[in-house]
């Protein structure tokens, strides 16, 4: 018996690849009826998904995620800014996407990435209604100082799934966030502390030091893809562009539904799709928190 044609082998893979190109919904669905995706994931698994603390060493706080090759990067900044007269007790926190020309090749440079204000919009919307921040937190001084926080995530990679990645980089780096040490200077005014500053002149500190930030309710999304009886989770870039309906689920550690969010797509969301869309969103809220609190816990080491 003779060995394989390594020719035909080749001839082969390439008809495959043109298949999948001229005909991609074709293909994925011949997939689909198996229940398994071009990739090998089964249709509910998540992709392998790691978390990297401290990313940034001039940030307040930073880390890096990647879901699959989907890659984000935040970095926080804190500065001191006068309050509101409607808030005079609260800080304020400052969400901003970036798409980089870097991420995909559909981001062309010059041009803002259409996706960039609509992903800023749900991010700053799903940590203010998760209320997983408590703004008088940032409060220095009532009506005088506060802090303002910056929080920049930026997609070095786009590959599917950017909310549930750059809300997870998010989410990591307010947990990695140290909040400044501040005293008041001789004119009055806040300045930041330096570890040394802050032992020769604790006098001076106001009723603050360099802490941690308090988080409550923190929340986690996947997105899925709706396609005739089949669900996808954290689908890829190259399923985003076959298949038009996406829905995705916020919940926070607790189970509570944060949002739900469909935007278009000709698949009606069913109830029992949503709720199996749910039922997957709570084990993957499981898995992120428990990955969260490992490189939290790697950290304090």
């Amino acid at each position: 018996m003779g060995l394989p044609n390594a020719s035909e082998d080749l001839s082969s893979e390439m008809e495959v690849d043109a298949f999948r190109r001229l005909f991609p919904l074709r293909y994925f669905e011949r997939h689909l009826a198996e229940s398994i995706r071009p990739d090998g994931r089964p249709l509910g698994k998540s992709r392998e998904t790691s978390i990297f603390l401290g990313a940034v060493s001039t940030a307040n706080g930073s880390a890096l995620v990647k879901i699959g090759s989907t890659t984000m990067l935040t970095a926080i900044k804190m500065e001191v800014m006068t309050p509101s007269l409607e808030s005079p007790d609260e800080g304020c926190l400052a969400v901003d996407f970036f798409m980089p020309p870097i991420c995909s090749p559909i981001v062309r440079p010059g041009r803002p990435a259409e996706a960039s204000p609509v992903v800023s919009k749900q991010l700053s919307d799903t940590i203010s209604s998760s209320r997983m921040i408590d703004l008088k937190e940032l409060s220095l001084v009532s009506g005088k100082a506060a802090w303002m926080t910056y929080l920049d995530i930026y997609c070095l990679d786009a590959d599917g799934a950017l909310f549930d990645a750059a809300l997870l980089s998010a989410v990591a780096a307010l947990s990695h966030l140290q909040i400044p040490a501040v005293a008041m200077n001789d004119d009055g005014k806040i300045v930041l502390v330096s570890d040394e500053d802050g032992q020769n002149q604790a006098q001076e500190q106001i009723n603050k030091e360099k802490r941690k930030l308090t988080l409550r309710s923190i929340p986690f999304s996947l997105t899925c893809i709706l396609h005739k009886n089949y669900i996808m989770a954290d689908p890829t870039a190259e399923e985003e562009s076959i298949f038009e309906t996406h829905l995705t689920i916020v919940l926070d550690t607790s189970g509570q539904l944060i949002s739900l969010y469909k935007p278009g797509g000709s698949v009606l969301a069913y109830t029992s799709a949503i709720q199996d869309c749910v039922a997957l969103t709570r084990q993957r809220v499981k898995e992120l928190k428990g990955l969260l609190e490992k490189e939290n816990s790697a950290m304090e080491v």
